[in-house]
């Protein structure tokens, strides 16, 4: 069948606009037509599609079918989806899955090979990928890259099987993703020697521009937590072809609201030119990660989308492989009911299990949640002591954190946050960058324990508890993912999410988010494994409680 489609045609390659019209035969573009040399008033504006060039699917909470559904109703017609979230919990059996899942949906889902599985040596994973592993995923079609090489300590110390990692992707000819959050100067030059091709953690302007300097491409992200936008987007006026857009990790809610659409509307409002924008959009991700992803060009596959203008880029229908597959917020993909993956080898708490008697401390070391960052503080306060026990000092907003081992029986790490704003209940999550062990933070033991046995009951989900009642959504898949309809997904997450501000009082955008990156101990500065407590800087442990 033969398809027409007119419009003002963006040609992202010339840099031009004009009305013309489309010709699409065997899922391919067969003929550009020019009609007019200029966009015609009135007339919308087809352009490729969007592509998130850093995205784990699993923070979504849906499963790659469902996280399809929501994202091409924004435009997104593929991603560059690193896998490791379930690797680190169910290892190569995680990744088939996600392969798996993926191709049920007309939607292009590249995957890299996860390198860092698990991500650290100071924390209990569900599994282990050997470099003889990561070279077996990186001979297959569908694994595009060598998944972000979190290890950089790893890298400067010429770590052997880190080293193994990165030659297989070479020997494959495949990019190498990077994860160097503060890494400057010579260090970060050693990094980029090593080859590693991106970065998605830089945080400002001036360590971007340094590591763009030394040759590696920046990945702008905005995610549901981590939001570095406004920092980095004035590198795409000087960088165009060597900056990405991305959002790493977005919830269920984000993603019914936008994805890279927001990001390229954002920029333009800010003055980028929007054929900048659009190099970082579409193009760039495309010729790093030699995406079968078409770019608007004869012969190229059909995807592409129509949007009412290059400034808010609001759009009206999206297409992949000359499907119509979203039109007007409605998409057209249907999701899958997927089977359930998981490993899951917790008993439930008592509360006595979460105390933490004092001893002869005179001083306790916090973690200092950040707003929109996954970089934490280190603050030292004063115990607040009741009944021989160091407890949450909610007047102070010093709650008691902990991460409860989900795959074996092991004592409960335990430490103290501040800026979770709770004053009442408590929050639990089995979704816990990098491991996936149980993280919780609440007000008191009791409520604590009550949150983490919700999860535990469910073989993995976030729950949210206060006086008078509770909440869970249940993520069966690995403790991650749901297998539920995606809208329906993020219509329990809004309500979750709800609680804990509303009733809880917690005063964080994502606060599920950013309870899930207190245990990532690849961050700066201080975080808890199911292990203790752990500086980021040295990687070492403070130890624990």
């Amino acid at each position: 069948m033969i398809q027409k489609i007119g419009g003002n045609i963006v040609d992202l390659f010339n840099q031009q606009v004009f009305f013309g019209e489309i010709t699409i035969e065997q899922k391919r573009i067969k003929k550009i037509t020019q009609i007019e040399s200029g966009p015609k008033a009135q007339a919308a504006f087809i352009l490729p599609g969007f592509i998130d060039s850093h995205v784990h699917i699993e923070s979504s909470m849906l499963v790659p079918s469902e996280f399809a559904k929501l994202a091409v109703v924004h435009g997104t017609v593929a991603t560059v989806s690193d896998p490791h979230e379930i690797a680190n919990v169910c290892g190569m059996k995680g990744v088939e899955f996600m392969i798996s899942n993926g191709k049920t949906v007309p939607f292009k889902f590249y995957f890299g090979a996860p390198s860092c599985v698990p991500a650290t040596s100071f924390e209990t994973a569900g599994a282990v990928l050997t470099p003889s592993d990561v070279d077996r995923l990186l001979q297959q079609d569908e694994i595009k890259y060598l998944s972000e090489m979190m290890n950089f300590p790893g890298v400067l110390m010429e770590d052997k099987q880190v080293m193994e990692k990165i030659a297989a992707a070479k020997k494959y000819n495949k990019p190498v993703d990077g994860h160097a959050p503060g890494l400057r100067g010579a260090e970060a030059k050693k990094y980029i020697n090593a080859g590693i091709s991106t970065d998605h953690e830089c945080f400002t302007a001036a360590e971007a521009l340094g590591k763009l300097q030394f040759g590696m491409k920046i990945l702008i992200r905005e995610g549901s937590a981590a939001k570095n936008f406004d920092a980095l987007i004035g590198l795409l006026n000087d960088y165009p072809n060597d900056i990405m857009f991305c959002s790493d990790d977005k919830h269920p809610d984000s993603l019914v609201a936008g994805h890279i659409n927001l990001l390229c509307s954002r920029a333009v409002a800010k003055g980028v030119n929007p054929f900048k924008v659009l190099q970082a959009a579409c193009i760039n991700p495309v010729l790093h990660y030699k995406l079968e992803v078409g770019l608007l060009r004869i012969n190229d596959a059909a995807d592409f989308i129509v949007v009412e203008n290059l400034v808010n880029f609001t759009v009206i229908q999206t297409y992949i492989d000359g499907e119509l597959v979203a039109e007007k917020g409605q998409s057209f993909i249907n999701g899958n009911v997927s089977e359930t993956i998981n490993q899951f080898n917790c008993d439930e708490q008592a509360a006595i299990d979460f105390s933490i008697q004092h001893t002869d401390e005179k001083e306790i070391l916090v973690i200092e949640a950040v707003e929109g960052q996954l970089i934490t503080n280190q603050l030292i306060a004063i115990p607040h002591i009741v009944n021989g026990e160091i407890v949450s000092e909610v007047n102070k907003d010093i709650l008691k954190l902990v991460v409860v081992n989900r795959y074996t029986k092991a004592p409960i790490a335990k430490s103290f946050v501040k800026n979770f704003g709770l004053q009442q209940g408590a929050i639990a999550s089995t979704v816990a960058h990098d491991s996936h062990n149980i993280i919780a933070v609440g007000v008191d033991d009791e409520s604590i324990c009550r949150a983490v046995n919700l999860v535990i009951k469910n073989r993995g989900g976030i729950s949210c508890i206060s006086k008078n009642r509770q909440l869970v959504l249940p993520l069966p898949v690995a403790g991650l993912m749901s297998n539920a309809d995606g809208y329906q997904v993020a219509a329990a997450y809004t309500k979750i999410d709800r609680m804990v501000k509303d009733e809880l009082g917690s005063t964080l955008a994502a606060p599920f988010m950013t309870l899930s990156f207190m245990a990532l101990l690849v961050i700066p500065h201080i975080k808890l494994s199911d292990l203790g407590l752990f500086n980021g800087d040295r990687f070492q442990f403070f130890g624990h409680y």
